[in-house]
């Protein structure tokens, strides 16, 4: 057996300064999975795109009566003198399309339908968001808790879950909607509407993601930083919150942007069937429910109201496959 080459300064016997002198250690450096998954995301142009989409709307939501004020009129405001009382349809092309009202004027009344767009926009987004919210932590910690725990616990939720997801949602939100009136639980108005609308799509929704966050919770449970945690002497709501918890924030950022466009969409079918926010307050699905009567003299009527929910549904189902791909890539 041959003794090792005894060679003056060479990278054996070199200290690491000397090995990485002129290299750039700023670059040598450990990413989280949190960059990783941004790196992936800037390159996707299409999801990115989706993303400045529901920026604007959010911006646009947020500043619609100061938008209102530069661009249109208010929305409850009638301009009867914009219709022809002979058809009742709006004066001019393009259903009164004008410097002074952008995209035209709803029949009979007159109302800006730009304005109603905007201020549509505001309650369509109150509701997915908060509906969505309500849906998400309820699914997450009854996930979380089935999943962790298992055994009865794990039973009981899980057969709570396919009660749930066998409830016929539509027809119960209907009845309801109908049944309630314009006063109940210490609320009334837009806002008593609004609470309802929030707890029927976020109570009722929450099994979709629980199963999601029951199954990746099964088999954290399992990894060697939870065995870790228990030798240490943790105790269970620390390992789920502190441990658990945060290798679920992936899977519940992307199924919530998927869940987003799902409540808008459902917010938009109770107000066309008449059970959403009562008028006069603007809802995009209200809109298109006034629009079967008058679309054949003022296509625009609805066709301008339907497009903002493709476009807004279309932006945030972008966003979420982005969101997907990025921290997920094998599930391509």
């Amino acid at each position: 057996m041959t003794a090792p080459l005894d060679v003056p300064g060479s990278a054996i016997e070199a200290g690491p300064e000397t090995v990485l002198e002129g290299a750039d250690s700023s670059a040598i450096r450990g990413r989280s999975l949190g960059q990783i998954a941004w790196m992936r995301l800037k390159r996707d142009k299409i999801a990115i795109t989706g993303a400045i989409v529901i920026l604007l709307l959010i911006i646009v939501a947020i500043f619609a009566p100061l938008l209102v004020s530069w661009f249109g009129h208010p929305p409850a405001e009638w301009h009867t003198d914009q219709i022809d009382p002979a058809i009742g349809a709006p004066k001019g092309t393009f259903g009164g399309m004008s410097w002074d009202f952008l995209l035209g004027v709803e029949p009979t009344s007159g109302r800006d339908l730009f304005s109603r767009i905007l201020y549509g926009a505001r309650v369509s987004l109150l509701i997915a968001f908060f509906a969505t919210l309500l849906c998400v932590l309820l699914g997450t910690v009854l996930g979380m808790i089935a999943g962790f725990f298992g055994g009865w616990v794990d039973s009981v939720i899980s057969r709570l879950m396919d009660i749930f997801l066998a409830f016929p949602l539509l027809v119960f939100a209907l009845a309801l909607g109908g049944v309630i009136g314009d006063k109940a639980f210490g609320l009334s108005g837009d806002t008593l509407r609004i609470s309802l609308l929030v707890f029927i799509i976020g109570f009722f929704n929450w099994p979709y993601i629980g199963r999601i966050i029951r199954g990746q919770t099964l088999s954290l449970r399992e990894r060697e930083f939870v065995d870790a945690s228990r030798s240490l002497g943790a105790r269970n709501h620390i390992i789920l919150f502190k441990e658990i918890l945060p290798n679920l924030l992936a899977p519940i950022l992307v199924y919530s942007t998927l869940l987003i466009p799902s409540n808008i969409l459902f917010e938009a079918a109770l107000s066309f069937l008449g059970v959403g926010v009562r008028p006069p307050t603007p809802t995009w699905g209200g809109m298109l429910a006034d629009a079967v009567h008058n679309y054949n003299v003022a296509p625009n009527y609805m066709i301008f109201p339907g497009l903002a929910i493709f476009i807004t549904v279309l932006a945030f189902n972008l966003l979420g496959d982005g969101l997907r791909d990025a921290f997920d890539p094998k599930a391509r």
